[in-house]
């Protein structure tokens, strides 16, 4: 583990001198040990002369490598201080921006919360795409994400949580806001604030699915958003937005929420977490899936 670090604080010192005076060793020394890493590893990782070293295709792997590793390494040990405390540890949450946290998910955390008091979450907002990468690379422990998800990662798992249904959101001023249910198929001229990009799926993909169903594809308003700025450009009036009923927990005052027609209007959300995570991943899931 000390090689590991060694070569690290190389690569991202920029020299080898730089790099022995932020570890308080000799340069030889420093040299010398990152010979028995190769020795080790039986692989040339750096290509070096009296002046500068490069890394070699090799090295550029084992350095990515090297980093994950020593990240993990200091997350153990965060949670061995914290279990040693009597705490049992933190868990590290990511959702995007169309997964909030209100009914029916904040239930199912509370539960688990008040039932494992010496665990504490540490929760962020990102894209299920980024989502996905994080936890690959195990810097985050579990993400929630609106389904269907485009990009993967081979030691990711994605498991459906729960449905809830689609809404119409309209400003306080439009046409539609004193309906009590309105078809998808009567929004063939409306301007949606949200728009799927061609690579990412989630709830934007999943409403451009439905529309097309209907007969079209959702027309753009002249500013968009896949983010919750969306529920603000609706309520500016400059168009509409099919959005899941847990997002009039986070709306603002002007935009009234319709229910859609028919019984195909429904939008899932996934969990992501990683395979052969620790226990305490495990338990917040395995939670989660038995309030499901």
């Amino acid at each position: 583990m000390r090689q590991l670090r060694y070569f690290v604080e190389i690569v991202e010192a920029g020299s080898y001198s730089l790099a022995a005076e932020r570890l308080f060793i000799s340069q030889s020394a420093l040299s010398r040990q990152v010979k028995e890493l190769e020795v080790a590893a039986q692989v040339q990782l750096l290509t070096r002369n009296a002046r500068h070293f490069e890394l070699t295709l090799a090295g550029k792997t084992f350095y990515d490598g090297a980093k994950r590793l020593l990240f993990n390494l200091n997350e153990t040990l965060v949670q061995t201080r914290h279990a040693e405390r009597g705490e049992h540890g933190v868990i590290r949450v990511l959702h995007s921006s169309s997964v909030p946290f209100a009914s029916p998910l904040i239930e199912r955390i509370n539960a688990y919360l008040l039932s494992y008091e010496g665990t504490s979450l540490e929760i962020s907002q990102m894209s299920s795409e980024h989502q996905g990468q994080q936890i690959e690379e195990g810097r985050s422990d579990i993400g929630f994400v609106r389904l269907p998800v485009h990009v993967r990662f081979p030691s990711v798992r994605i498991e459906e949580l729960y449905t809830e249904q689609l809404m119409l959101a309209v400003p306080l001023t439009h046409p539609l806001s004193g309906a009590d249910e309105v078809a998808v198929s009567a929004l063939r001229e409306a301007s949606f604030v949200s728009l799927p990009h061609g690579e990412r799926g989630g709830l934007s993909y999943r409403v451009a699915e439905l529309c097309m169903r209907n007969g079209f594809f959702p027309g753009a308003a002249r500013a968009t958003s896949r983010k919750t700025t969306q529920l603000s450009l609706v309520e500016a009036g400059l168009g509409v937005a099919l959005v899941p009923a847990s997002m009039r927990a986070i709306a603002p005052h002007g935009v009234r929420f319709i229910p859609l027609t028919g019984t195909d209007n429904a939008t899932s959300v996934a969990m992501l977490y990683r395979r052969g995570a620790s226990s305490l991943v495990d338990g917040f899931a395995d939670a989660l899936r038995s309030t499901a």
